[in-house]
């Protein structure tokens, strides 16, 4: 019995390490024990007694070690957020539950506060300032699009976005850096080309952006480098300043930020898009056609 199948029909996992879309998954890192913290006894034996009832369901046994907690408020103020890490061997996978206050109920899945913006959580925490974008600054509807310019399927996306593009001109879009280094061998570095071109000059990214994706099929860690010069130089930046600053920590911590943004968002593929915060994974154009559509509609 493996812990992703098990974990899998448990809970609602948040996992780092993750693939573009269509590929096969790579295997999480190890994850921290879930932080401690003091409860009282009457929590003690609600975390006990939901022990026992997720391995009782799950068919668990002392072979898998089970470690839930430490309580933290939900959205109902009748339920626990209580996380919930199982263990077999070296394989670790975490999830999320929720736990009545009485004792009585476990919930698997998403709690939302109906009388809250579901969204607006995803919005703040996708920083968009300092990134590259094109449309309206005060655009009604933003669409934020992590990428990778090593993913074939974001490659396609970046293809079909230039018809959403024409159709909707009043958008605002914006590009964040979710190279998955485990997988793409030289995404992080096309990253970095495209921070450089950001950094000398915002229009340029969109060229050296462009360049990236047309060229993918022929990129390589071998030549990326080079490459990138390339398509910097065609696109009227200075090369020596575009190289040093492919070198420069501040262009990675940048990246790395971007990145940062989209795990704290429970990005798991790419490309991973959001519409004022809306998620949708993959980028379907028609899905993505329908929730433009309705964002356009709802702010009239």
């Amino acid at each position: 019995m493996s812990v992703r199948s098990a974990i899998l029909s448990a809970v609602a996992l948040s996992v780092a390490a993750i693939p573009c879309a269509g590929q096969a998954p790579t295997a999480p890192p190890t994850a921290p024990a879930p932080a401690q913290a003091v409860v009282s006894p009457e929590q003690a034996r609600l975390l006990k007694s939901a022990e026992a009832f997720v391995r009782h369901f799950f068919g668990w046994g002392a072979d898998i070690k089970v470690t839930l907690g430490p309580l933290g408020p939900a959205a109902s103020p009748d339920f626990y957020l209580v996380p919930i890490q199982v263990t077999l061997g070296e394989q670790v996978q975490t999830g999320e539950v929720f736990v009545s206050k009485d004792g009585k109920t476990l919930l698997r899945g998403e709690m939302y506060d109906m009388s809250a913006d579901p969204f607006a959580s995803n919005r703040e925490k996708a920083h968009l300032e300092g990134n590259p974008s094109k449309g309206p600054a005060d655009a009604r509807v933003t669409l934020v699009e992590f990428s990778d310019f090593q993913c074939p399927h974001c490659r396609e996306l970046y293809e079909e976005l230039k018809a959403v593009e024409a159709r909707y001109p009043q958008i605002r879009i914006v590009y964040k850096d979710f190279p998955l280094t485990t997988i793409h061998p030289w995404a992080q570095t096309a990253a970095l080309g495209g921070r450089c071109a950001f950094e000398q000059s915002p229009a340029a990214f969109w060229k050296v952006h462009d360049a990236i994706f047309e060229n993918q099929d022929v990129l390589s860690s071998e030549n990326v480098w080079d490459k990138l010069v390339e398509f910097a130089t065609q696109a009227g930046l200075n090369a020596d300043t575009f190289k040093a600053c492919l070198s420069s920590p501040d262009a990675e911590k940048a990246v790395d930020a971007n990145r940062a943004d989209g795990v704290a968002l429970d990005v798991n593929s790419t490309p991973t898009v959001y519409v004022n915060g809306r998620p949708l994974v993959g980028g379907d154009v028609e899905t993505l056609d329908r929730f433009i559509d309705f964002e356009l509609a709802a702010k009239n």
